[in-house]
């Protein structure tokens, strides 16, 4: 038994450099940039509370306050901020300046704590008071930030940690915030795999071809996808078996860059042919931080003899 909880420890506590540490907060840093500049032009209508569409801020917040009455939206700044004398477009503005300028901090790694968490908690209240427009890459640009926050910060390539004398963070806390970052990634491509399996959309390239023909995200013509329609059904399968079998062989250091290469490839095309591209960043950075650095080290030093064909240390017996 003692032998077993030696195991546990060795798994979830291993020591780290921090590199993913560094890849998570510069990717992070763009995310955030990338997503308040694509909707400057649509802020003000997107967010205030009489836009000139049908939904508006406050249909949004009111349909779903219901829900959870201490989810963080829009509407609480706006309220605290006409109390100092700010109107709404004028807190809406700040919003969005304040977006931008926690980017600009978590890339260059200045004051990382509190932008990590302004990002955060801004980016939220920004996805929740506009719930009815969002999909994955808010879930997981919410989940990586939320991360990043509660991370032993500064990371050792920051300014924070260059031109402020502090204490060098453990290395076993650094590996512990990476491995349930690892084992998170795990769980939502293997449960996303087992529910494209379950149907026989994705063998047969029923929704490869959906996906692929629904607007807005049909950048690719249908007559080019009617051409090669034989490999939509491939397609379909490759996709099943990424992220059905990324919870095994991420793991194995034989076949973790071949693993990583594909789940990579699956997102970079998903951008190109749907036109995700912040989806596509997200898990880029995401998987990166969680995989990439070890592969970083391994390409260094090429001739470096490997005993283990795992990360994971063998369990006892």
């Amino acid at each position: 038994m003692a032998r077993k909880w030696q195991w546990l420890g060795t798994f979830l506590f291993p020591p780290d450099s921090g590199c993913w540490l560094s890849l998570l907060r510069v990717g992070l840093g763009f995310q955030i940039i990338l997503y308040a500049v694509s909707l400057r032009a649509d802020w003000s209508d997107l967010y205030g509370a009489r836009g000139y569409g049908l939904i508006t801020r406050a249909l949004v917040e009111a349909a779903f306050s219901g829900e959870n009455f201490y989810t963080p939206r829009l509407g609480w700044l706006v309220f605290v901020a006409k109390h100092v004398g700010l109107t709404e477009a004028t807190t809406l503005s700040l919003v969005w300046v304040s977006l931008v300028v926690s980017g600009l901090l978590l890339i260059t790694g200045w004051s990382s704590r509190l932008a990590a968490g302004v990002s955060w908690f801004l980016y939220l209240c920004s996805v929740k008071s506009g719930a009815f427009f969002a999909y994955g890459v808010d879930n997981f640009t919410t989940i990586g930030l939320f991360y990043l926050m509660i991370a032993p910060l500064p990371d050792p390539w920051s300014l924070d940690s260059r031109l402020r004398k502090r204490r060098r963070i453990n290395p076993e806390r650094l590996g512990f915030h990476r491995r349930v970052l690892q084992l998170h990634l795990c769980v939502i491509y293997f449960f996303s795999g087992i529910s494209k399996s379950l149907g026989a959309d994705w063998w047969n390239g029923n929704s490869v071809w959906r996906a692929l023909t629904r607007p807005p995200f049909d950048l690719v013509p249908p007559g080019l996808l009617m051409r090669f329609e034989y490999l939509l059904p491939a397609i379909g399968i490759l996709v099943c078996l990424l992220e059905t079998g990324y919870p095994v062989f991420i793991w194995m250091r034989r076949t973790r860059a071949v693993w990583l290469t594909g789940i990579l490839g699956m997102h970079i095309s998903i951008g190109l042919t749907m036109g995700l591209y912040l989806f596509a960043l997200i898990m880029i950075v995401l998987n990166l931080a969680a995989f990439g650095p070890d592969l970083i080290c391994q390409f260094q030093n090429p001739f470096r003899v490997r005993k283990k064909t795992s990360d994971i240390p063998p369990l006892p017996v």
